[in-house]
Protein backbone atom coordinates (compact mmCIF):
# COMPACT_ATOMS: atom_id res chain seq x y z
CA UNK A 1 0.00 0.00 0.00
CA UNK A 2 2.18 2.64 -1.17
CA UNK A 3 -0.16 4.39 -4.01
CA UNK A 4 0.26 8.06 -2.25
CA UNK A 5 0.25 10.15 -5.51
CA UNK A 6 -3.20 8.17 -6.59
CA UNK A 7 -6.16 9.09 -4.68
CA UNK A 8 -6.59 5.66 -2.32
CA UNK A 9 -10.00 3.92 -2.20
CA UNK A 10 -11.94 2.19 0.59
CA UNK A 11 -14.90 -0.09 0.74
CA UNK A 12 -16.43 -0.62 4.10
CA UNK A 13 -19.39 -2.95 5.00
CA UNK A 14 -22.01 -1.79 7.59
CA UNK A 15 -21.25 1.78 7.10
CA UNK A 16 -24.01 3.70 7.72
CA UNK A 17 -23.73 3.98 11.60
CA UNK A 18 -21.08 2.84 14.54
CA UNK A 19 -18.37 1.98 14.21
CA UNK A 20 -18.53 1.54 10.56
CA UNK A 21 -19.32 5.32 10.02
CA UNK A 22 -16.71 6.48 11.76
CA UNK A 23 -14.26 4.19 9.95
CA UNK A 24 -15.50 5.81 6.65
CA UNK A 25 -15.83 9.57 8.16
CA UNK A 26 -11.87 8.32 9.30
CA UNK A 27 -10.77 7.38 5.98
CA UNK A 28 -12.66 9.98 4.08
CA UNK A 29 -10.91 13.12 6.26
CA UNK A 30 -7.96 11.16 5.17
CA UNK A 31 -8.56 12.16 1.75
CA UNK A 32 -9.88 8.63 0.49
CA UNK A 33 -12.50 7.88 -1.73
CA UNK A 34 -14.93 5.33 0.28
CA UNK A 35 -17.90 3.39 -0.50
CA UNK A 36 -20.05 1.24 1.74
CA UNK A 37 -22.87 -0.53 2.80
CA UNK A 38 -26.13 0.86 4.81
CA UNK A 39 -29.50 -0.47 5.98
CA UNK A 40 -31.84 3.00 5.19
CA UNK A 41 -31.79 5.52 2.80
CA UNK A 42 -31.29 8.05 5.89
CA UNK A 43 -28.02 6.62 6.75
CA UNK A 44 -26.65 7.42 3.15
CA UNK A 45 -27.87 11.05 3.19
CA UNK A 46 -26.23 11.07 6.45
CA UNK A 47 -22.66 10.43 5.24
CA UNK A 48 -22.78 11.49 2.14
CA UNK A 49 -23.76 15.03 3.89
CA UNK A 50 -21.29 14.34 6.89
CA UNK A 51 -18.27 13.66 4.41
CA UNK A 52 -19.05 16.42 1.95
CA UNK A 53 -19.20 13.63 -0.91
CA UNK A 54 -16.56 11.36 -0.32
CA UNK A 55 -18.80 8.95 1.16
CA UNK A 56 -21.51 6.87 -1.12
CA UNK A 57 -23.33 4.61 0.74
CA UNK A 58 -25.68 1.89 -1.11
CA UNK A 59 -28.11 -0.22 0.72
CA UNK A 60 -27.11 -3.87 0.37
CA UNK A 61 -28.23 -7.21 2.31
CA UNK A 62 -24.72 -8.44 2.67
CA UNK A 63 -26.69 -12.65 3.16
CA UNK A 64 -27.59 -11.83 -0.51
CA UNK A 65 -25.07 -13.14 -2.85
CA UNK A 66 -26.25 -11.56 -6.03
CA UNK A 67 -26.58 -8.66 -4.14
CA UNK A 68 -22.99 -8.47 -2.73
CA UNK A 69 -21.85 -9.14 -6.01
CA UNK A 70 -23.88 -5.95 -7.76
CA UNK A 71 -22.75 -3.68 -5.39
CA UNK A 72 -18.97 -5.06 -5.83
CA UNK A 73 -19.26 -4.77 -9.76
CA UNK A 74 -20.90 -1.53 -9.20
CA UNK A 75 -17.90 0.05 -7.50
CA UNK A 76 -15.61 -1.76 -9.47
CA UNK A 77 -17.19 0.58 -12.82
CA UNK A 78 -15.89 3.96 -10.48
CA UNK A 79 -12.59 2.52 -9.29
CA UNK A 80 -9.29 2.85 -11.89
CA UNK A 81 -6.77 1.23 -10.35
CA UNK A 82 -8.40 -0.94 -7.59
CA UNK A 83 -8.96 -0.99 -4.55
CA UNK A 84 -6.77 -0.76 -1.48
CA UNK A 85 -8.76 -1.06 1.35
CA UNK A 86 -11.41 -3.52 2.23
CA UNK A 87 -13.45 -3.28 5.41
CA UNK A 88 -15.79 -6.19 6.52
CA UNK A 89 -17.43 -5.11 9.69
CA UNK A 90 -21.35 -5.78 8.81
CA UNK A 91 -22.14 -7.97 11.98
CA UNK A 92 -24.66 -8.69 14.30
CA UNK A 93 -25.37 -9.78 17.42
CA UNK A 94 -27.47 -12.64 18.93
CA UNK A 95 -27.15 -12.66 23.11
CA UNK A 96 -29.24 -15.07 25.32
CA UNK A 97 -28.66 -18.68 26.44
CA UNK A 98 -27.81 -21.46 24.08
CA UNK A 99 -30.54 -23.36 25.17
CA UNK A 100 -33.36 -20.71 24.50
CA UNK A 101 -32.03 -19.43 21.12
CA UNK A 102 -33.51 -20.33 18.58
CA UNK A 103 -31.43 -22.32 16.01
CA UNK A 104 -32.62 -19.79 12.93
CA UNK A 105 -31.31 -16.38 14.80
CA UNK A 106 -27.76 -18.79 15.07
CA UNK A 107 -28.03 -19.39 11.61
CA UNK A 108 -29.00 -16.17 10.60
CA UNK A 109 -26.27 -14.30 12.27
CA UNK A 110 -23.95 -16.86 10.71
CA UNK A 111 -25.01 -15.88 7.34
CA UNK A 112 -24.69 -11.81 8.32
CA UNK A 113 -20.70 -12.36 10.13
CA UNK A 114 -19.81 -15.46 8.22
CA UNK A 115 -21.24 -15.90 5.08
CA UNK A 116 -21.78 -12.34 4.15
CA UNK A 117 -18.29 -12.06 5.30
CA UNK A 118 -17.18 -14.36 2.32
CA UNK A 119 -19.38 -12.90 -0.35
CA UNK A 120 -18.05 -9.46 0.53
CA UNK A 121 -14.36 -10.41 0.28
CA UNK A 122 -14.57 -12.81 -2.78
CA UNK A 123 -16.59 -10.39 -4.66
CA UNK A 124 -13.96 -7.55 -4.18
CA UNK A 125 -11.12 -10.24 -4.81
CA UNK A 126 -10.46 -8.97 -8.62
CA UNK A 127 -10.08 -5.03 -7.24
CA UNK A 128 -8.06 -5.79 -4.76
CA UNK A 129 -5.71 -7.90 -6.55
CA UNK A 130 -5.21 -4.79 -9.00
CA UNK A 131 -4.47 -2.29 -6.50
CA UNK A 132 -2.25 -5.03 -4.10
CA UNK A 133 -5.17 -3.96 -1.27
CA UNK A 134 -5.56 -5.14 2.10
CA UNK A 135 -8.56 -6.97 3.75
CA UNK A 136 -9.29 -5.72 7.30
CA UNK A 137 -11.85 -7.74 9.36
CA UNK A 138 -13.82 -6.69 12.05
CA UNK A 139 -13.66 -9.61 14.84
CA UNK A 140 -13.65 -9.55 18.20
CA UNK A 141 -11.45 -10.05 21.81
CA UNK A 142 -14.87 -12.29 22.15
CA UNK A 143 -13.65 -14.92 19.39
CA UNK A 144 -10.47 -15.56 22.06
CA UNK A 145 -12.59 -15.46 24.33
CA UNK A 146 -16.08 -16.68 24.51
CA UNK A 147 -18.54 -14.82 27.07
CA UNK A 148 -21.35 -16.68 28.13
CA UNK A 149 -24.93 -15.30 26.99
CA UNK A 150 -23.00 -14.24 23.81
CA UNK A 151 -22.20 -17.57 21.98
CA UNK A 152 -23.22 -17.16 18.47
CA UNK A 153 -21.44 -14.12 18.36
CA UNK A 154 -18.13 -15.58 20.18
CA UNK A 155 -18.62 -18.58 17.47
CA UNK A 156 -19.27 -16.63 14.37
CA UNK A 157 -16.39 -14.41 15.11
CA UNK A 158 -14.12 -16.88 15.81
CA UNK A 159 -14.92 -18.51 12.54
CA UNK A 160 -14.21 -15.53 11.08
CA UNK A 161 -10.95 -15.55 12.10
CA UNK A 162 -10.11 -18.82 10.79
CA UNK A 163 -11.34 -18.08 7.44
CA UNK A 164 -9.21 -15.10 7.78
CA UNK A 165 -5.99 -16.68 8.44
CA UNK A 166 -6.78 -19.36 5.27
CA UNK A 167 -7.12 -16.06 2.96
CA UNK A 168 -4.09 -14.57 4.31
CA UNK A 169 -2.37 -17.18 2.75
CA UNK A 170 -4.45 -18.30 -0.52
CA UNK A 171 -3.64 -14.17 -1.39
CA UNK A 172 -0.47 -13.72 -0.22
CA UNK A 173 0.99 -14.51 -3.70
CA UNK A 174 -0.85 -11.62 -5.14
CA UNK A 175 0.28 -8.95 -2.84
CA UNK A 176 -3.15 -9.21 -0.88
CA UNK A 177 -2.99 -8.31 3.09
CA UNK A 178 -5.15 -9.64 5.50
CA UNK A 179 -5.40 -8.18 8.66
CA UNK A 180 -7.84 -9.17 11.89
CA UNK A 181 -8.82 -6.58 14.17
CA UNK A 182 -10.36 -7.19 17.85
CA UNK A 183 -11.89 -4.17 19.36
CA UNK A 184 -13.25 -4.80 22.86
CA UNK A 185 -16.00 -2.74 24.46
CA UNK A 186 -16.35 0.78 22.57
CA UNK A 187 -18.39 3.33 24.91
CA UNK A 188 -19.89 4.49 21.81
CA UNK A 189 -21.68 3.06 18.39
CA UNK A 190 -22.41 0.02 19.62
CA UNK A 191 -23.75 -0.29 23.12
CA UNK A 192 -27.48 1.03 22.44
CA UNK A 193 -27.95 -2.04 19.29
CA UNK A 194 -26.05 -4.18 21.90
CA UNK A 195 -28.61 -3.26 25.03
CA UNK A 196 -31.62 -3.55 22.50
CA UNK A 197 -30.28 -6.83 21.29
CA UNK A 198 -30.07 -8.19 25.21
CA UNK A 199 -33.75 -6.64 26.20
CA UNK A 200 -34.84 -8.40 22.99
CA UNK A 201 -33.68 -11.45 23.66
CA UNK A 202 -34.80 -11.07 27.48
CA UNK A 203 -38.73 -10.61 26.13
CA UNK A 204 -38.59 -13.65 23.80
CA UNK A 205 -37.82 -16.09 26.62
CA UNK A 206 -41.06 -18.34 27.55
CA UNK A 207 -41.85 -18.51 31.31
CA UNK A 208 -40.45 -21.53 31.38
CA UNK A 209 -37.22 -20.02 30.08
CA UNK A 210 -37.47 -17.37 32.19
CA UNK A 211 -37.46 -19.45 35.11
CA UNK A 212 -34.41 -20.94 34.33
CA UNK A 213 -32.20 -18.01 33.25
CA UNK A 214 -34.25 -14.91 33.65
CA UNK A 215 -32.90 -12.91 36.79
CA UNK A 216 -29.07 -14.25 35.85
CA UNK A 217 -29.35 -12.60 32.38
CA UNK A 218 -30.81 -9.92 33.71
CA UNK A 219 -28.04 -8.79 35.70
CA UNK A 220 -25.51 -10.29 33.56
CA UNK A 221 -26.84 -7.44 30.82
CA UNK A 222 -26.31 -4.74 33.37
CA UNK A 223 -22.67 -5.35 33.92
CA UNK A 224 -22.43 -6.26 30.24
CA UNK A 225 -23.90 -2.78 29.87
CA UNK A 226 -21.52 -1.18 32.43
CA UNK A 227 -18.54 -2.86 31.02
CA UNK A 228 -18.98 -1.45 27.50
CA UNK A 229 -19.92 2.39 28.95
CA UNK A 230 -16.11 2.00 30.55
CA UNK A 231 -14.98 0.94 27.28
CA UNK A 232 -12.91 3.04 24.06
CA UNK A 233 -15.19 5.57 21.89
CA UNK A 234 -16.36 3.98 18.70
CA UNK A 235 -14.59 7.23 17.33
CA UNK A 236 -10.89 6.43 19.08
CA UNK A 237 -11.66 2.62 17.74
CA UNK A 238 -11.82 3.78 14.04
CA UNK A 239 -8.76 5.61 14.68
CA UNK A 240 -7.25 2.76 15.95
CA UNK A 241 -8.14 0.42 13.12
CA UNK A 242 -7.33 3.10 10.46
CA UNK A 243 -3.61 3.08 11.60
CA UNK A 244 -3.39 -0.16 12.35
CA UNK A 245 -5.30 -0.73 8.21
CA UNK A 246 -2.41 1.35 6.96
CA UNK A 247 0.49 -0.20 9.27
CA UNK A 248 3.59 -1.16 7.20
CA UNK A 249 3.91 -4.28 7.23
CA UNK A 250 0.68 -5.31 7.51
CA UNK A 251 0.02 -6.77 11.18
CA UNK A 252 -1.97 -10.14 10.98
CA UNK A 253 -3.84 -9.17 14.00
CA UNK A 254 -4.24 -6.79 16.31
CA UNK A 255 -6.47 -5.20 19.42
CA UNK A 256 -8.16 -2.39 19.61
CA UNK A 257 -8.81 -0.90 23.39
CA UNK A 258 -6.83 -1.16 26.62
CA UNK A 259 -9.55 -3.75 27.88
CA UNK A 260 -9.07 -6.24 24.64
CA UNK A 261 -5.01 -5.53 25.12
CA UNK A 262 -5.31 -6.90 28.53
CA UNK A 263 -8.01 -9.60 27.79
CA UNK A 264 -6.04 -11.43 25.08
CA UNK A 265 -3.07 -11.19 27.35
CA UNK A 266 -4.59 -13.02 30.04
CA UNK A 267 -6.00 -15.79 27.76
CA UNK A 268 -2.35 -16.51 26.21
CA UNK A 269 -1.01 -17.20 29.28
CA UNK A 270 -4.01 -19.12 30.73
CA UNK A 271 -5.03 -22.73 30.57
CA UNK A 272 -8.92 -23.56 29.39
CA UNK A 273 -9.30 -24.16 33.06
CA UNK A 274 -8.38 -20.86 34.28
CA UNK A 275 -10.71 -19.18 31.89
CA UNK A 276 -13.64 -21.28 32.66
CA UNK A 277 -13.06 -20.32 36.75
CA UNK A 278 -12.66 -16.55 34.91
CA UNK A 279 -16.32 -17.02 33.00
CA UNK A 280 -17.53 -19.02 36.27
CA UNK A 281 -17.10 -15.70 38.07
CA UNK A 282 -18.57 -13.71 35.29
CA UNK A 283 -21.79 -15.59 36.19
CA UNK A 284 -21.39 -15.62 39.62
CA UNK A 285 -20.53 -12.05 40.14
CA UNK A 286 -24.18 -11.51 37.72
CA UNK A 287 -25.80 -13.66 40.51
CA UNK A 288 -23.88 -11.53 43.47
CA UNK A 289 -25.01 -7.89 41.58
CA UNK A 290 -21.56 -6.92 41.33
Amino acid sequence: MTRSTIERTAVITGAGSGLGKDIALGLAGKGYRVWGTAISDAEISDLADASSGRVTLSIVDVTDEKAVRAFAASVGNELESGLDLLFVNAGILTPGPLEVIALDKIRHEFEVNVFGALATVNSFLPALRQARGRVVFTSSVTAAFPVPFNGPSSASKAALESFADIYRTELHSFGVDVVIVQPGNMSTGGPAKTAAAMARARQEMTPAEAELYGGIFDRFTTMFNAAQASGTSSADAAAKMIEIAEREPAPTRAPVGADAEALLELVSRSSDEQLDEVRRGMIANASAGL
